[in-house]
Parts: C-alpha cells; sequence; structure tokens
C-alpha cells in the first residue's frame, strides 16, 4: 500500500508562485508514476498533470501548460508541481496520486491518493 503525503499548499496573491511536495512510502517509489488533481471549490476534481516513473514523459492540463511543471526525485521519493503565475482560478484543494501502470489522465487510473493540501489565489 502507497502512502501519499502532500505539503506546500498556502494562501498567496495573484502572479506568484508556489511548489507543493508529495512525499510517498510503501512501495518502490522509481516504480511509481505520480500525477496531480485538484478540486475547485464547487467543481469535481481535475486532472493537473503527470509524470512517468523515471520522468521520461508528462502530460497537463491546457490551462497549465507553461505555468505548471510537474517534476520529482526518485532519491527523495517525493514529487513535486511548481506552480508559477498563478491565478484565482488555480484555486482548488491539490491531491497527489500514484499509479503502477501507463501514464493516465482520468483519475480511475490512480490507486493511491493523498490527503489534499490547499492553494488560494487571490486576486
Amino acid at each position: 500500500q502507497v502512502q501519499l503525503v502532500e505539503s506546500g499548499g498556502a494562501l498567496v496573491q495573484a502572479g506568484d508562485s508556489l511548489r507543493l511536495s508529495c512525499t510517498a512510502s510503501g512501495r518502490t517509489f522509481s516504480s511509481l508514476i505520480m500525477a496531480w488533481f485538484r478540486r475547485p471549490p464547487g467543481k469535481e476534481r481535475e486532472f493537473v498533470a503527470a509524470i512517468s516513473n523515471k520522468a521520461v514523459t508528462s502530460f497537463y492540463q491546457d490551462s497549465v501548460k507553461g505555468r505548471f511543471t510537474i517534476s520529482r526525485d526518485n532519491a527523495k521519493n517525493t514529487a513535486y508541481l511548481q506552480m508559477n503565475n498563478l491565478k484565482p482560478e488555480d484555486t482548488a484543494v491539490y491531491y497527489c496520486a500514484a499509479t503502477t501502470w501507463g501514464v493516465p489522465k482520468d483519475q480511475s487510473g490512480y490507486q493511491s491518493w493523498g490527503q489534499g493540501t490547499q492553494v488560494t489565489v487571490s486576486s
């Protein structure tokens, strides 16, 4: 069983940057495909970004391309989401997720989830 713990959420202003971290335990991290999802207020959870186990492949939601970067450090068992030029519409609870197959963009493809970290962007 994989345990995921997110950190780094905060209240920031529009245009600011923030880096989220997700530390995994319970399984060899380099075997995991990692992703970030988010749930904006009053909306469904949505895909943000995903990265393959060796960081060869990554995918992004169109609205964050060019502003967000997903990365990982397999030596630290940690995945990151660097968020630049944040906008009020980025306000959400951000979740880390892990799977061992493919690089899915659908949440049904992920078996392990963190508890979430709140990101609030004020205008």
